[in-house]
């Protein structure tokens, strides 16, 4: 009897030891709420059949591929992940989680990464974010004349959310954006460590991650040569969060996003001379920086303090080489002013070539000269134009030479007209709209900067929230082959109505006026498309090398690679597998 009791007490404390281990493990992490916001719908009611899915799966994916929400994920088992890169460069992958029944409180930390030799990378190197989806659409051409409800509509994944947890629904897919920052300073070898897996009633779990550092440096984005304007909007900022715009919440809302932009290699503050250069085309119109008033004697007053707070606040960011203002031809020629005599706002036409056009811009011009140099700014501030006809670019440009020769001149390209203005600062021409190879030469050889941009009309390559991600890493790679020095984007963050949930807008592609999301959220399409311009930095630094050191062999490889990136046109290697091998080539190199 006594011998069966021992047993009964021996099997009821294993049992109980048991449960407390597998407790412990179901429970690794405190209880708490994962706050977050509520994405749209998916669309697409198409049944899927999760019968074989049983429980949490995961393995990593391809950053190459936008997982659908709502279909079970067809990749292989992976529970291990390599990388390699050099000193201070930011690397990314992507790990897919799906399951048939609910998960909460999803959560990671990375442990630190060691080398064979004794290195440690810290655990803060890793961050890992969770993917959202917004709704988008498909291509198709026309830009402005094309109707949203024509096109069918579907879930893209596309927003990073930076929050710490997150509750996964039943029968979804949940892809997690993980970004590596190789520190500057580590030394070359390969690293390994692991990030673990917590959820709610889950078993902890483990997956191994293993970074080559390589014996190259990539310098700080505020060194980068690669040339990269990406147009701000301030504005959309003040709206998205209810404040006041320009007010001291404004501003400091705007630090986290234009600082991701600076970390990004941005090199241009968007500026504008008036009213909205762009006539409304966003959401959000653009609101002034500069005040015109014309005084009750008929002379001109100019309040540039929002204008000087915002070049300054964007320089504190490091965002330093160019201030482009828009536009001395604004896209509906319209001018707006306080008039102090009536204290009414009064909008007057000043059509390139007429009486107004003339009168109301001479004596600004004047003006924001004299105050540019006061503030050392002149040097590097251009007068901007946007897809201007040519007929209205030869009168503009006359106006600026007999008035303010000493402004440099910007402009974005569609008319193929650049041959006409040889010596303008800036020029950015649409995508397939080449540069001619001796005006390019000249270009280079005088210190003009030599872009290009696409838009709405461009299929490919472009960073809508329906595009090959892979897309936005071939734009750097396009720049090197073409030539040139950077590349132009339109709109970095002139937000939708609502862009956490619906990316489309009016009869833009879904996700053209936007590549961040509010409160810091970046996107897939950022992120790739800053390992674009990594790539593009990391060709230019290894050309230079193997010029210096005279090694043919290896910069004939390097070139022969990227001349594969000079097409105007999908070929029939698809897009990732391009990047793919040309990245294949750079890191071969590095070594």
């Amino acid at each position: 009897m006594r011998r069966q009791l021992r047993k009964h007490k021996q099997l009821v404390l294993f049992l109980l030891s048991t449960l407390f281990w597998v407790g412990a493990c179901h429970q690794s992490r405190p209880v708490k709420s994962c706050e977050t916001y509520a994405e749209a719908e998916d669309p697409d009611t198409t049944h899927v059949d999760w019968s074989p899915v049983n429980g949490l799966n995961y393995s990593f994916g391809t950053t190459d591929q936008r997982y659908p929400k709502s279909a079970v994920p067809q990749i292989p088992q992976a529970t291990s992940w390599r990388g390699s890169g050099w000193r201070g460069e930011t690397l990314s992958a992507q790990l897919v989680l799906w399951s048939d029944q609910a998960v909460d409180q999803i959560e990671f930390a990375f442990s630190p990464f060691k080398s064979d030799d004794g290195q440690t990378l810290a655990p803060s190197i890793g961050q890992a974010r969770f993917v959202r989806y917004v709704l988008t659409d498909v291509f198709a051409p026309g830009c402005g004349h094309r109707k949203p409800e024509d096109f069918p509509v579907s879930l893209a994944a596309d927003a990073l959310d930076n929050v710490s947890c997150f509750d996964m629904a039943a029968e979804t897919t949940l892809p997690v954006w993980l970004t590596f920052n190789i520190p500057s300073d580590a030394s070359p070898g390969v690293y390994t460590g692991t990030l673990s897996l917590y959820a709610q009633n889950q078993t902890p779990k483990e997956l191994t991650l293993s970074i080559e550092v390589l014996d190259h440096t990539l310098p700080p984005p505020a060194d980068w040569a690669f040339h990269l304007d990406m147009w701000q909007h301030p504005s959309a900022v003040a709206r998205i969060h209810g404040v006041k715009v320009w007010s001291e919440e404004h501003w400091e809302l705007m630090k986290v996003p234009m600082k991701m932009l600076a970390d990004a290699g941005q090199k241009v503050i968007t500026a504008n001379l008036n009213k909205d250069p762009w006539n409304n085309q966003c959401f959000d119109p653009y609101e002034d920086m500069i005040r015109w008033t014309k005084k009750t004697d008929g002379t001109w007053e100019y309040d540039y303090a929002v204008f000087d707070r915002w070049v300054n606040f964007m320089m504190d960011l490091g965002v330093n080489k160019l201030i482009n203002c828009y536009s001395l031809l604004p896209w509906n020629h319209e001018i707006h002013y306080l008039d102090q005599k009536t204290g009414d706002t009064v909008n007057v036409s000043a059509k390139p070539g007429s009486k107004e056009f003339t009168e109301l811009w001479t004596p600004f011009l004047t003006s924001f000269r004299d105050h540019l140099k006061n503030k050392g700014w002149l040097e590097f501030t251009n007068i901007a134009m946007d897809e201007r006809s040519p007929e209205e670019m030869k009168i503009a440009l006359a106006l600026l030479e007999k008035v303010v020769p000493e402004m440099g001149v910007a402009l974005a390209d569609n008319h193929k007209s650049y041959r006409e203005y040889p010596m303008l600062k800036d020029i950015c021409v649409a995508f397939g709209a080449e540069f001619d190879e001796k005006d390019l030469a000249f270009r280079k050889e005088n210190g003009l900067i030599s872009t290009y941009y696409v838009c709405c009309a461009d299929e490919f390559p472009n960073v809508f929230t329906f595009s090959d991600p892979s897309e936005a890493v071939f734009m750097g790679w396009y720049t090197r082959a073409a030539r040139l020095d950077g590349y132009l984007h339109w709109s970095y963050n002139s937000w939708t109505e609502n862009p956490l949930v619906d990316s489309r807008f009016r009869t833009w592609p879904a996700g053209d006026t936007y590549v961040i999301y509010p409160d810091g959220r970046s996107s897939i399409r950022f992120e790739r498309m800053k390992e674009g311009i990594q790539d593009a930095e990391k060709i230019r630094i290894l050309r230079e090398r193997f010029v210096s050191t005279s090694d043919a062999e290896k910069l004939k490889a390097l070139d022969d690679a990227v001349a594969r990136f000079n097409i105007k046109r999908p070929t029939e290697t698809s897009c990732a597998k391009l990047v793919n091998s040309g990245k294949k080539v750079l890191e071969e190199l590095s070594r």
